[in-house]
């Protein structure tokens, strides 16, 4: 299967677990059974007669049973903002081919190579959520320079060169949740996907003045979706995509998240998986300069709820 396939089929999920959350099944709403005893466990007793301390016919008030849904969800009752804070760390690969005025080249850098080269990063997502309503912001920024570098060709009068590369990713959504029991929640998303490549490259000693640098900065629209089940009662798997581009900024882009958490604490939840981002850029103007490339690797982070 392969990884737009991947997403596709995330969609016909979200899309069938919308339409069955409301015919779950008893097993599904086991969970729910504690609150409803709660719940009637504050109905009125039957009243007693004055004179013969029998109980009066008429019939006690009873409270309305939970609506027909699912499991109760606590979370679109409260009408409060909940905030989570999600920092992680990728280590990914990255493989593709750049090119401009019709030449390319591929390229290629293991999790390694680029950790070998790493000097600074940023990582983390923050949730902020109220009933049912999701406001997620995601955002990555790092950077990636080698000061060893020797000059090409010799007659560019340098000993040595130093280059900076520094990519940051800003994706806000918003989105609603479908689906909140116990067991399963399922979410929809919507929003942007902001992209900033920069490159920079100095000479030393620069005596003919080479020094370059440029960047690339476009917006792509994206929408998506979340699923997060319940293995147990510390464990959850939670997998998550998203697609956007068409021709806006990029041409394409998607990704694949697959995580499994374990829950420490009621409040802290530790994670791990695999993140999988491909995204096909091509720039207007006379060179046509593009980009098609793949970051893929294992991700670690921790989740927070601070509230």
């Amino acid at each position: 299967m392969t990884f737009r396939n991947a997403i596709l089929s995330l969609a016909c999920v979200l899309a069938y677990v919308a339409l069955s959350g409301a015919q779950e099944t008893p097993q599904l709403n086991d969970g729910v059974i504690p609150d409803a005893e709660i719940a009637y466990s504050n109905a009125t007793p039957p009243s007693t007669s004055n004179t013969t301390g029998e109980p009066s016919t008429a019939p006690a008030p009873v409270p309305s049973p939970p609506q027909a849904g699912g499991a109760i969800d606590r979370t679109s009752q409260d009408d409060e903002w909940h905030l989570a804070v999600s920092p992680y760390l990728w280590f990914p690969g990255v493989h593709g081919t750049l090119g401009a005025s019709g030449r390319d080249a591929s390229f290629s850098a293991s999790p390694s190579d680029l950790l070998s080269h790493f000097r600074f990063g940023l990582m983390g997502t923050v949730e902020a959520r109220r009933n049912r309503l999701l406001v997620p912001i995601d955002l990555m920024w790092i950077r990636l320079s080698d000061d060893k570098a020797f000059p090409f060709p010799p007659g560019l009068l340098a000993t040595s060169a130093n280059f900076t590369a520094t990519e940051f990713i800003l994706t806000p959504n918003i989105g609603v949740r479908l689906i909140n029991s116990k067991k399963i929640t399922a979410d929809f998303l919507a929003g942007i996907r902001y992209w900033h490549f920069g490159e920079s490259v100095s000479f030393s000693p620069s005596i003919l003045n080479l020094n370059f640098s440029r960047s690339q900065n476009w917006v792509d629209p994206v929408v998506g979706g979340r699923i997060g089940v319940a293995l147990s009662r510390k464990a959850v798997f939670t997998m998550a995509g998203d697609v956007g581009g068409w021709g806006t900024g990029s041409q394409l882009e998607y990704q694949v998240v697959g995580l499994l958490g374990y829950k420490l604490k009621p409040n802290m939840t530790l994670q791990g998986g695999y993140r999988y981002l491909y995204v096909d850029y091509t720039e207007g103007g006379s060179a046509g300069a593009f980009i098609t490339a793949v970051t893929s690797g294992v991700v670690f982070g921790v989740t927070l709820n601070l509230k």
